[in-house]
């Protein structure tokens, strides 16, 4: 499902490019936002104890915050309240873990003659694990660091507000220990589908 939205933002999003251009957002504004992102781990998410693991998803409340350094080019911050995962492997429940994923990402928000406002976005993830939790013992996963890419559209409802939709691919690899013996990596690299109220200052 969430290949789907990822097409279908891009698309929309290439649409709104041929559109032609217009100025979106000026240099030394802010935009404010909050919404639901839903964090969908990849299929395969690696080997632990030598058995495939399978890391579910989970949807909770996001908050970004936007500054334009320039005329349509922006530093972000996402943030969000923690994410709790259901670890599986070999097909049986192994443990819960919760995550908080901060982005770091510098966006192009394409100017065009629509209320419809593409944006690309390139930057950086830190992942922190707390709260593991194991019916096998004590296990723990490593903070991890990755890229970040994302492609959204904002929806202009008036002058200073929009809604909008956006997907990122975040590279999440963290290694498990568990009772203290490295039991492999897990592979997460989810996709983020997101849609947020977006306020500009």
């Amino acid at each position: 499902m969430t290949r789907q939205a990822a097409a279908l933002v891009f698309s929309t999003a290439l649409a709104a490019v041929l559109a032609g251009p217009l100025a979106a957002q000026s240099q030394g504004d802010w935009t404010l936002g909050f919404g639901l992102g839903y964090v969908d781990p990849k299929s395969d998410n690696g080997t632990l104890a030598g058995a495939s693991a399978d890391v579910g998803d989970n949807a909770q409340p996001i908050f970004t915050a936007e500054y334009f350094f320039r005329d349509n080019w922006g530093v972000e911050i996402l943030a969000a309240t923690p994410f709790k995962h259901n670890v599986f492997v070999g097909g049986g429940y192994a443990a819960t873990v919760k995550q908080l994923p901060p982005v770091v990402s510098v966006n192009y928000h394409v100017p065009t003659q629509t209320a419809f406002k593409p944006f690309f976005g390139l930057g950086v993830n830190y992942t922190t694990f707390f709260e593991e939790s194991s019916p096998l013992g004590n296990i723990e996963l490593d903070d991890s660091w990755g890229v970040a890419v994302q492609a959204g559209l904002d929806y202009e409802i008036s002058d200073k507000n929009a809604v909008r939709f956006n997907v990122r691919w975040i590279d999440i690899n963290s290694d498990v220990t568990l009772n203290g013996a490295n039991i492999g990596e897990a592979e997460i690299d989810p996709w983020v589908v997101a849609v947020s109220y977006v306020h500009r200052f």
